[in-house]
C-alpha cells in the first residue's frame, strides 16, 4: 500500500503535484484561519484525488471543524475525518488521528497537558498508522528558534503503543522523517517557516 503524507498546505493545496498511490494522508492547517469557502474548496478537492483512500485530520488553523462544528459538511463524502478516531483500511491497516496540539496562543484544537493526556490515552495498541497535527516531543518538531515545542505526553504514549509509522506537521521547519524505537515519525509540512510551497509529499509504503 502506498501512502502520500502531506501537511500544512494553509489552502495551496491546488498548487501540489501528488505522485499516485493508494492513500492520501493530510496532517491538517489546510486552511489559514478556518474559514468556510477555503475549508469546502479544500474538501471538494481532497474528495476528487485519484486515490482509495483519503484520510485527513485538523489543524490549529482549522477552526472550522472546532468543538465538533460542521460535521455535516462531510456527510456523503468519500474522505475520512479523523478526530480523536479511527479507520481501517482494505480490512487490515489501522490509522487513527486526532487535530490536538499543546496550548499555543488562541488557535484551535489546542489542549494543556492536563486535557491532552485523556485524548492521547485514546491512541489503541495494534496500529499502523498515527496522525496527529503536532508532533512528539524532540522528534522533528524544532522551530525557528531551535527549541523542540512537540508534545512530551504525545512522546511517551507512541514510544509505548509503537505504530509502525507516526504522521503530523505543524512545525513546518521539521519537515523529514526519523526512525526512533522501531516508529517511523514523518514531519510531512509541505509549506517551509515562510509558507512558501517548497516541500515535497512525503512517501511511504505499508
Amino acid at each position: 500500500m502506498k501512502i502520500m503524507c502531506i501537511s500544512d498546505t494553509h489552502e495551496k493545496h491546488k498548487q501540489l503535484d501528488l505522485p499516485e498511490g493508494d492513500v492520501l494522508i493530510h496532517g491538517g492547517d489546510f486552511t489559514w484561519a478556518g474559514k468556510e469557502k477555503p475549508t469546502l474548496d479544500f474538501l471538494d478537492w481532497l474528495e476528487s484525488q485519484p486515490f482509495k483512500h483519503k484520510i485527513f485530520v485538523s489543524g490549529n488553523h482549522d477552526f472550522y471543524f472546532e468543538q465538533g462544528r460542521n460535521l455535516s459538511r462531510l456527510k456523503g463524502r468519500n474522505i475520512h475525518y479523523l478526530m480523536n478516531s479511527e479507520v481501517v483500511l482494505d480490512k487490515r491497516v489501522k490509522v487513527w488521528g486526532s487535530p490536538f496540539t499543546p496550548e499555543f496562543m488562541n488557535w484551535a484544537f489546542m489542549g494543556t497537558p492536563a486535557t491532552l493526556k485523556p485524548v492521547w490515552d485514546k491512541i489503541p495498541s495494534s496500529l499502523d498508522i498515527l496522525i496527529t497535527h503536532g508532533p512528539p516531543f524532540q522528534i522533528l518538531d524544532r522551530n525557528m528558534e531551535g527549541f523542540s515545542v512537540g508534545c512530551p505526553l504525545l512522546l511517551e504514549k507512541v514510544m509505548t503503543v509503537k505504530p509502525k509509522y507516526h504522521i503530523f506537521g505543524h512545525i513546518h521547519e521539521g519537515y523529514g522523517m526519523r526512525e526512533k524505537g522501531g516508529v517511523t515519525f514523518v514531519n510531512a509540512s509541505v509549506c517551509n517557516a515562510d509558507y512558501d510551497l517548497v516541500n515535497q509529499p512525503v512517501v511511504i509504503e505499508i
